[in-house]
């Protein structure tokens, strides 16, 4: 078992120290959160909460996830770092696959993409992208992401993007994992089919079974080489036996975070209250587990 941290919406002069703490606590990666605006009116209904309400996202801070993630890299020399998750088709192919590049080779390689489609309709007005067409777009996002990150001339033609011959430089030496986030049949399908794994937003542990079941069959029909990861945010990750138990399960990523974000309350923890709660984790459970 990997054991990744996670903290969002929180002030954001504690990233730094966060990250350094959870290298020395030995984390393996630290998750990095996605959310571009908060619309004055919506009616859709966010998936993760038991009401479906988004208020708890009103004036949170929230840092571009490649940003940040180029920020902690450089104060860190083993963490791995992973977008949980980067609302991918309100982005262009292109221009992501240049950031996450750019981290990778920056970072030594330390990066991986976790992706999404984002339950906001609001997302896609305000960047100018079609709402419609998402889960196809996403599709041949994540072909095009992979073409350009190989190094050397690349070129697409689907039914959503065109691209001439092109080439990045630099790029990284290894693939950069792309792991799938979202409890849908359409995601679940589409990390059994294109990801390098899966990411679990969090939930009871008979949804995350059911997902995980779910998985397993799509992953039998379409059949691949390597190796796939499982990211799971679970309550069970809080003892060891629960951790054996998500071992059990499939589990090869346990995200950890020490507070309920999704309140409409600010964030009143200190930064050490943060980096006590990491610390603890980390002699508690991450050395004895190890």
């Amino acid at each position: 078992m990997r054991f990744s941290y996670t903290e969002a919406m929180c002030d954001p002069s504690f990233y730094v120290p966060l990250a350094r703490a959870a290298e020395e606590a030995g984390f393996d990666s630290f998750l990095v959160p996605d959310s571009v605006c908060f619309p004055e009116q919506s009616s859709a209904r966010y998936p993760y909460t038991p009401d479906g309400t988004r208020e708890f996202l009103e004036d949170k801070p929230f840092i571009d996830p490649f940003v940040l993630m180029g920020a902690l890299c450089a104060v860190t020399t083993r963490l791995r770092f992973a977008t949980f998750v980067v609302k991918l088709p309100i982005r262009s192919p292109v221009l992501v696959a240049k950031s996450i590049t750019s981290l990778a080779v920056l970072s030594g390689e330390r990066i991986s993409l976790g992706i999404g489609t984002s339950p906001w309709p609001e997302d896609f007005e305000v960047t100018g992208t079609a709402w419609e067409t998402r889960g196809a777009r996403t599709d041949e996002m994540i072909d095009i992401m992979r073409g350009l990150a190989k190094g050397g001339y690349f070129e697409f033609h689907g039914q959503h993007y065109q691209l001439p011959r092109i080439k990045l430089c630099p790029t990284p030496a290894q693939p950069i994992p792309i792991l799938i986030g979202g409890h849908t049949e359409p995601a679940l399908r589409r990390a059994a089919q294109r990801g390098d794994g899966f990411m679990f937003a969090g939930g009871s542990s008979q949804e995350l079974q059911q997902c995980l079941t779910r998985l397993s069959e799509l992953r039998a029909q379409h059949p691949r080489t390597g190796a796939f990861e499982i990211h799971a945010s679970s309550r069970d990750g809080y003892t060891l036996d629960g951790i054996a138990h998500l071992e059990e399960q499939g589990v090869s990523d346990l995200v950890v975070g020490f507070r309920q974000p999704y309140t409409r309350e600010p964030d009143r923890e200190t930064l050490q209250t943060k980096l006590d709660a990491l610390r603890r984790y980390g002699d508690k459970i991450i050395a004895k587990h190890r």
